[in-house]
């Protein structure tokens, strides 16, 4: 019997375009653009799939997708968009449809899509079984981009937030990983509870252990009162344990057993407590490769990776820069009661042409030291780094060749040298190992340029 699909969209040509193509791939559709009778003809008759618009009058998509999954739940739903927001498509998930599409899309990506669907229906008949919706619940979502790998983050997002799923985060610095990690806890029914970050990079084991799970008094020098720890602080929430690949042994069997049975031994004490946290874990690290050097236990590692969000570098997603851009511009006009009003086409091709090392938190680095730096209400290409000159301003027309060519090599080397310091927050020696020079040559270099505003060892190897 040949599959029915409805269509709910409110421009007629993509009426047209979307039956075309549906019985191209052999099913037999069915097109209004009226959302209202979409409804009425999914309460008279039977379909095996909906696809709806996002953007309608009357009724927008979501809404459909509410009154579908409250009155059909085994109905599968795709979303399509040509409007795609982090928030449409978390809610989108998070409510039960199937996939989530953006226009303009790949015809063979929305039949693979149906036939994914389909197949997934003819599962559910034959196992009798009915996915019931999570209630939506108030979120700030945070995270911002449009681009595909991004839009793949949120579908995942969505997925995953409404169950009690550990979650590990990976991804290389700077890419947004705790922000991904507090858009879970904010799109999950776990949000009106507490959702506590953990740096584990930035603790020692013994401190490490007794900010994670608490001591009582007496348990070491200096434990004038017993402590609850951090994770029966997020008692009911989440904890997030950020950059968990730098975590000693003994706390990783701590973990451990957290993972497998619920319960926490605070430091000294011989009692075990049960806590009813999530549990979300990031890192830049390979954690397979740790595993090889036994240095991170394999069944913490699989207790963890129960679900894998990757965050893609922003070289991947540079179609997200002008929108980010514009984010931190509204943000820091608000932090330090700015008025910046944009950013100019010269910088913002300058933004697009970087490799950015840093990812997401060095662009905002970047647009922020911009704006303090800006002389007017719009970001020039001069308020940005010279490191990321890399072509030159229109030039004195009045200089030869040579002479032109020598100055902003100059210039660009040393800005270059200005960049490496202000990741490496001036030190010389972390700046080298960015640069990948020696130490020595890269003072060298700062002594030629005359860049004093550095933090200088206090000796030459």
């Amino acid at each position: 019997m040949t599959e029915r699909v409805l269509i709910i969209e409110d421009e007629k040509r993509w009426c047209d375009f979307l039956s075309l193509l549906i019985r191209q791939g052999g099913w037999e559709p069915l097109a209004v653009t009226d959302p209202e009778q979409g409804l009425q003809l999914l309460s008279q008759q039977e379909f095996d799939l909906l696809l709806t618009d996002l953007r309608m009058p009357k009724i927008d998509g979501i809404q459909v997708l509410k009154t579908v999954k409250a009155e059909k739940p085994g109905l599968p739903v795709i979303v399509l968009t040509a409007f795609s927001t982090v928030e449409a498509a978390i809610e989108s998930m998070k409510l039960g449809a199937f996939d989530y599409i953006t226009k303009p899309f790949d015809n063979e990506q929305v039949l693979s899509v149906i036939r994914r669907a389909l197949r997934q229906v003819q599962l559910d008949r034959e196992n009798n079984f009915r996915f019931k919706a999570p209630e939506p619940r108030e979120r700030a979502v945070n995270l911002v981009g449009k681009s595909e790998k991004m839009q793949e983050v949120y579908k995942l997002i969505g997925k995953v937030a409404a169950t009690n799923a550990t979650v590990l985060i990976r991804g290389e610095s700077g890419t947004g990983k705790e922000m991904v990690a507090r858009t879970l806890h904010q799109s999950s029914p776990r949000s009106p509870k507490p959702f506590v970050v953990v740096d584990c990079s930035a603790l020692t084991e013994t401190l490490l252990e007794s900010e994670l799970f608490g001591y009582i008094k007496g348990a070491f020098t200096g434990a004038a009162n017993s402590r609850i720890g951090l994770i029966e602080e997020a008692a009911e929430g989440t904890i997030f344990l950020d950059e968990i690949g730098d975590i000693s042994p003994a706390v990783q069997m701590d973990l451990l057993r957290f993972l497998q049975s619920g319960e926490i031994k605070r430091v000294g004490d011989t009692k075990l407590r049960k806590v009813e946290a999530r549990m979300l874990a990031a890192t830049n690290r390979d954690l397979e490769k740790l595993i090889g050097e036994g240095k991170f236990r394999e069944d913490l590692y699989y207790r963890l990776n129960v679900v894998t969000i990757t965050v893609p570098p922003l070289r991947d997603r540079k179609e997200d820069i002008p929108e980010l851009t514009e984010h931190f511009i509204r943000k820091y006009n608000q932090l330090e009661r700015q008025q910046i009003r944009g950013i100019s086409p010269p910088a913002m091709e300058i933004l697009m042409s970087y490799g950015w090392p840093g990812n997401v938190r060095e662009l905002e680095n970047t647009v922020a030291r911009a704006m303090v730096l800006s002389r007017g209400r719009v970001i020039a290409s001069e308020d940005l780094p010279l490191g990321m000159m890399v072509k030159p301003a229109r030039a004195e027309s009045e200089m030869g060749f040579k002479e032109l060519k020598r100055k902003y090599l100059d210039n660009f080397e040393a800005g270059l040298l200005k960049h490496y310091l202000d990741r490496a927050q001036g030190n010389v020696s972390m700046a080298a190992s960015y640069a990948r020079i020696p130490r020595q040559s890269f003072h060298r270099l700062l002594k030629k340029y005359q860049i004093k505003n550095a933090r200088l060892p206090e000796k030459e190897d």
